[in-house]
């Protein structure tokens, strides 16, 4: 059931149970900045075509979805319900006929062994909602940086309506819980959210790794040194709900978008 406080994920619902980013640990007391102007009303979009396989969650989306403008914080309610949220934004944007997946890590699967967030999406292709190439395959998205595909599309990766996510401010860290090679950053629950349970602060604190749907840029608004990585580029602060659209650089606070970002998540299409 989408909606309401319950929402999607790890309340329950469908699928289950900025600047230079410094590497200070966060403070223990320091309130989330959140940016609550941004509007929650889901943008006119053409519906996208068959090959759409690949999108960023919204935060219209997230929030929706959580009962929360604070989003879900680290607690997705687990793989599945990572899972869950992708096909229910998927379905929202007339897409459900897909199977949908979160590119998330996790310490431990159904058979107990460490899962790969590379190995769950399938071996492509990929195109986002406005019908633009992602990636070929597994190697393209592992090629560099950012994926071998549409030159426009990888450098700033859209949502499910086709938005880049660079329209909302400083919103390009997506959780993934990944290292360069897609697979799982570190095998303990700080690099996990205790694999997407849980949305304390204390969790996740400089161990919970997201990439960027755009590069990192200065505060003139060129590229930065470094930060363009899409699915491994730094830690994120905690595990807590929380909202920061603002470049203020590695941003206060113990919350999973607190450095640049709402805790979205990467869903791709088997």
């Amino acid at each position: 059931m989408v909606g309401g406080a319950g929402g999607v994920g790890g309340r329950g619902g469908v699928g289950g149970a900025g600047g230079e980013i410094a590497d200070a640990a966060p403070p223990v007391d320091a309130a989330p900045p959140v940016d609550a102007a941004v509007p929650d009303a889901a943008p006119d979009a053409a519906p996208a075509g068959p090959s759409f396989t690949f999108f960023v969650t919204s935060l219209e989306g997230m929030r929706r979805l959580s009962g929360s403008q604070d989003g879900f914080g680290g607690d997705f309610g687990g793989l599945e319900g990572a899972d869950g949220i992708c096909q229910a934004l998927a379905e929202s944007v007339g897409q459900g006929d897909k199977t949908w997946r979160a590119f998330l890590s996790a310490t431990q699967g159904p058979d107990g062994q460490p899962v790969h967030a590379i190995e769950r999406i399938g071996a492509g292709p990929w195109h986002d909602a406005n019908g633009r190439l992602i990636a070929e395959n597994i190697e393209g998205l592992l090629s560099g940086d950012r994926p071998a595909g549409d030159a426009a599309a990888v450098a700033d990766l859209p949502d499910e309506y086709g938005v880049p996510t660079s329209v909302l401010g400083d919103a390009h860290d997506v959780v993934t819980g990944s290292n360069a090679q897609g697979r799982l950053f570190a095998n303990n629950g700080n690099a996990t959210c205790n694999d997407w349970t849980s949305a304390d602060g204390a969790v996740g604190r400089n161990g919970l790794m997201c990439g960027h749907s755009f590069p990192r840029m200065s505060a003139g608004g060129r590229p930065s040194r470094g930060g363009a990585s899409w699915l491994s580029d730094h830690p994120l602060r905690g595990c807590a709900p929380g909202v920061n659209l603002i470049q203020n650089g590695p941003g206060t606070g113990d919350c999973i978008g607190c450095s640049g970002g709402y805790g979205a998540l990467y869903c791709f299409a088997l």
